[in-house]
């Protein structure tokens, strides 16, 4: 399938005129009390609740491209305040009852970002709706009433998870062979270029310069090297998410996971009376090489899933730049959902990168002793999850002892991932046996195929 634009960073960049003009670059050797390092989500929110919390504080933040150049700019525009990550996982190493208000933290996230958004003046395109994670075959049914029946173990109630039949799934999107799905109740659709461009002009002017082009090469206790000068800084942040591994000593945290978009055409109002969607709600399906869609502002569909989930030595894509197989992919995907779209043209595709950690569980800490805080291994969920990380961080570096620096996912430690070529194996490996154990569902499988289980034992998922 063709399509008109391919890369140049997203379409939520076109969608707002073009990515924005570079701010100036860190002007030399320079002295602040925060250096935070990442100009995305998670920088941005952090360096926005410290400035607020203390207006004192002397905070840079340094960025290699423009803010919001990394999957800031580029996600599926989920503000979903999700927990998909293992809880049993952090239980292992809390509690129970730290899982559940960890789960409830999360949630918050929501309408914290939306109230932020109000304050600050941030058009984002928000829209509070609904999640439906649709069942399209039995195996994928199967495994929908199971998540919501975890859910409701972990005490999420009616207000907030349901499921819903064939029919009513039907009428809220017409997705083909819907058997039903999966609800989270209470989340929203957001225009992810917007609601990050805005963040930054908010932190802008609050007195936090954010200097652009600037490369950091190292960071340490106490100082931040970068090709534009040192930043001496007591405290520093680690918030780079997906190009983590670019920074040295890093090459192993986190495992640089490629996702893929492709945005269509605005459809006809005909059409849309044959899809519905009337919601706006966020889909996704329950593949295990799920995807991922939204119904934007002007009418589109952005479509969303896995290409090609991993490059060699966690190389990262050139302005979001995507191969044509993985556009054709996507195009597969969206109209086997919803087959009225086979005659839409594809307007725009890009991919971007998420970081994964080696239990593909998310993280936030301080480390005291060095002075240097890190969030981030999002695994999909940065959207609403940054907001977390920013206002813990916040209470990590101002040394509060506080509800959020006590929740489960504070300082944990995870290790590292395998070196080369090993963790490329392993990550092919597991997408390669996802696609089988997917094509074996689709074709009559009536239940999980154990070819998932294995792959989920060869990676840690």
């Amino acid at each position: 399938m063709d399509v008109k634009t391919n890369g140049d960073v997203s379409f939520w960049y076109a969608d707002i005129g073009g990515t924005p003009a570079y701010r100036p670059p860190l002007p030399g050797d320079a002295e602040a009390d925060v250096c935070i390092v990442g100009a995305g989500y998670t920088g941005l929110w952090t360096a926005y609740y410290l400035k607020r919390a203390d207006p004192a504080l002397r905070i840079v933040v340094l960025e290699k491209e423009f803010a919001g150049y990394g999957a800031s700019g580029r996600n599926g525009g989920w503000l979903s305040g999700g927990f998909s990550w293992s809880r049993e996982k952090y239980e292992k190493a809390s509690s129970r009852r730290g899982v559940i208000d960890m789960q409830a933290a999360m949630t918050g996230t929501v309408d914290e970002v939306i109230s932020v958004a109000d304050v600050e003046g941030i058009d984002a395109d928000i829209r509070r709706t609904d999640e439906l994670l649709v069942a399209t075959n039995e195996a994928q049914e199967e495994r929908a009433k199971a998540m919501h029946a975890h859910a409701k173990s972990w005490e999420l109630t009616d207000e907030r998870v349901a499921y819903i039949d064939a029919a009513q799934t039907r009428r809220r999107v017409a997705v083909h062979n819907a058997r039903g799905a999966f609800v989270i109740k209470k989340v929203a659709r957001v225009q992810p270029a917007k609601l990050v461009q805005g963040l930054a002009k908010a932190v802008a002017r609050l007195g936090v310069p954010i200097y652009e082009q600037t490369t950091v090469l190292s960071i340490e206790k106490g100082k931040v090297t970068t090709n534009r000068g040192v930043v001496r800084a007591e405290k520093i942040v680690r918030a780079t998410e997906g190009f983590t591994a670019g920074i040295s000593g890093f090459e192993r945290l986190w495992l640089p996971l490629n996702s893929a978009i492709v945005v269509t055409e605005p459809l006809p109002d005909s059409l849309w009376k044959e899809i519905g969607w009337d919601g706006h709600e966020v889909v996704g399906d329950c593949a295990h090489t799920y995807c991922y869609a939204q119904r934007t502002r002007e009418g589109r569909i952005a479509m969303g899933g896995r290409g090609v989930p991993y490059r060699f030595g966690s190389a990262t894509d050139k302005r979001g730049v995507t191969q044509q197989a993985t556009i054709d992919q996507l195009h597969t995907i969206l109209t086997t959902l919803l087959p009225r779209t086979k005659g839409l043209r594809l307007d725009h595709a890009w991919c971007g990168t998420l970081g994964v950690p080696r239990d593909w569980c998310t993280t936030v800490g301080f480390d005291r002793q060095t002075g240097i805080g890190w969030a981030g291994g999002y695994v999909g969920l940065g959207v609403s999850t940054s907001n977390l990380s920013g206002r813990t961080l916040r209470d990590l570096m101002l040394g509060r002892d506080t509800e959020l620096t006590r929740l489960p996912w504070v300082n944990r430690t995870v290790k590292k991932w395998e070196p080369e070529p090993l963790r490329w194996l392993g990550v092919h490996a597991m997408y390669q046996l996802y696609q089988i154990a997917d094509a074996r569902e689709a074709q009559g499988l009536g239940r999980t195929s154990k070819l998932a289980a294995l792959a989920d034992r060869i990676t840690g998922h």
